[in-house]
């Protein structure tokens, strides 16, 4: 790889200012002060020192976060804070979350930089199962509750659809709390879902992807890496 590159890749500079570190002599080359932007480096055995600090390529990062409502899952600043501004990694702009949520939902939401994981978790055709805890305008109980039951586990035709959802788990919390597991991603499908059974969404958290299950142990906001065992259950 290219010093300058390496630089980049390693550091907030951008090529132009690491190559303005190299020619102000802040960067060293196994010892040896470098001052030549388009050096070939061996990663792994090359020792890179930017003002005395040794420099490593960041490797795959994967990350579980407690989403906070008022948080964007987008990569340009606008109305909200974004979700990667609550994470303190280096390099944290290169985190892609795994399925957005919407700005006012909240729960487990996955970030990484390795896409091929990423596509296995996000992929329709794998059907990762994804549970939801949804508080409810008004209340659903009885027989009421029994039929919007059956109608998820059949399929829900929504509006706008040409094809129902993907038969689907619902199990009432409560009358104003209910439990929905879905296998697919479609654009604000469980708000949707619930439209469609004549009733509304006031708050959506989502507790789960697969086997991932976020921890009380994370407070809104907070973050953590996956462990070994929960990266491969994908």
């Amino acid at each position: 790889m290219r010093l300058d590159r390496f630089l980049s890749e390693t550091t907030p500079l951008t090529r132009s200012l690491a190559k303005r570190a190299l020619k102000n002599g802040e960067v060293t080359l196994n010892g040896e002060p470098i001052k030549q932007a388009a050096t070939h480096i061996d990663t792994q055995e090359d020792v890179v020192l930017l003002n005395g600090a040794r420099l490593a390529l960041v490797g795959l990062r994967y990350i579980m976060l407690n989403k906070p409502a008022d948080v964007e899952c987008t990569a340009r600043r606008g109305l909200y804070p974004r979700v990667i501004d609550l994470i303190d990694l280096p390099k944290a702009e290169r985190l892609q979350p795994v399925g957005r949520l919407d700005v006012d939902t909240t729960g487990l939401l996955l970030l990484t930089d390795d896409g091929q994981w990423s596509h296995r978790v996000t992929s329709p055709r794998h059907r990762c199962a994804k549970v939801y805890v949804a508080e409810l305008a008004e209340p659903m109980e009885g027989d009421m509750a029994e039929w919007a039951i059956n109608q998820v586990a059949e399929g829900i035709m929504l509006d706008g659809e040409e094809t129902p959802t993907q038969p689907a788990t619902l199990r009432f919390i409560s009358p104003r709390q209910a439990k929905l597991t879905i296998t697919e991603g479609r654009y604000h499908q469980v708000k949707r879902m619930f439209v469609a059974l004549g009733n509304h969404v006031d708050a959506l958290h989502r507790r789960s992807i697969g086997d991932i299950e976020l921890t009380d142990a994370l407070a809104p906001g907070e973050w953590r890496e996956l462990t070994p065992e929960e990266i491969a259950t994908f």
